[in-house]
């Protein structure tokens, strides 16, 4: 699907699952290169910039807040002109919607429409989109938060699996992001030949930008981290008092156990032949126990 955003100068087209014929029609209009046209039909693997002729060509991976069996980052591809920009995507992206209404209503960069190029218009978008990924940053903060108060709520047992899908994110995230320092960089010498030195302040905002969320991300694992500790710690403090309660159980009935089969032995012993032996042999029994758990308690072992 093929959607044509136009303002003065500036063109933005914005495609979405692209077929052959779309892209062979912007490639004749627009000047594109045969290699990268090929490229906008089908998903890359890798980030990737590159300047064929007027043009700069970015591959860049967005990590998205996913759920189960769901890719964990959606792909853009942006193809910069002097006065146009082409996005290629083949999932939905919810924050293009909202850069779509900026680009209408002329409120892109803040400045008049009329006079921004192609690299204006990259620029921003890719703003808009680490502005967005801001935003799913704090619903993981929110949700790490809600793990901490269930954890000191006695549930670390529950928050396991919890901890483990939120890491899952969180680790999805770093992956993601960790060239687009390198991509970005890159993008500068190219852009500075194409648009002038001037524009190296709008990519260096942008930096800035994916910088933000880059720190954002790795504060989100250091969370993250000290939580699964602090859970860990939890869970074999539980534990080791469990072990603790069942050894000093074992070892009052240990005696206990002893006595019995003492007295169970079929050969005379003493006691044996009073009327009240089994009697007096309990009352012993029971005396010892707890005499043992009484000392236990008074020690803080129980």
């Amino acid at each position: 699907m093929l959607t044509r955003y136009g303002q003065k100068n500036a063109v933005w087209i914005d495609l979405v699952a692209p077929t052959s014929s779309e892209v062979r029609a912007l490639m004749h209009e627009f000047g594109i290169d045969p290699l990268i046209a090929e490229e906008l039909l089908v998903p890359s693997f890798k980030p990737k910039v590159e300047r064929r002729g007027e043009v700069i060509y970015v591959i860049l991976h967005f990590p998205i807040l996913r759920g189960l069996n769901q890719r964990a980052e959606q792909e853009i591809d942006f193809v910069v002109g002097k006065n146009f920009l082409i996005t290629t995507r083949y999932d939905n992206v919810d924050p293009l919607h909202a850069f779509a209404q900026a680009f209408e209503v002329g409120t892109v960069l803040g400045r008049p429409i009329s006079h921004l190029n192609g690299g204006h218009l990259f620029t921003s978008m890719a703003r808009a989109l680490y502005e967005a990924l801001i935003g799913e940053c704090h619903t993981v903060t929110r949700r790490l938060q809600d793990i901490e108060d269930r954890i000191f709520s006695g549930g670390e047992r529950k928050m396991v699996i919890e901890l483990s899908q939120t890491g899952r994110i969180i680790h999805d995230f770093r992956d993601a992001l960790a060239p687009h320092h390198e991509m970005l960089v890159s993008v500068e010498p190219i852009a500075a030949r194409l648009f002038g030195p001037e524009f190296a302040y709008y990519l260096r905002d942008l930096e800035g930008a994916q910088e933000r969320v880059e720190r954002t991300v790795d504060n989100l694992y250091n969370s993250l981290t000290e939580l699964r500790e602090t859970n860990n710690s939890l869970l074999s403090t539980k534990q080791n008092e469990i072990m603790k309660t069942f050894t000093v159980m074992a070892f009052i009935f240990l005696p206990l156990t002893f006595i019995g089969q003492l007295f169970g032995m079929s050969i005379p012993v003493p006691l044996s032949d009073t009327p009240y032996s089994f009697w007096m042999v309990l009352g012993i029994m029971f005396t010892l126990g707890t005499s043992t758990f009484l000392y236990f308690k008074h020690r803080g072992w129980l």
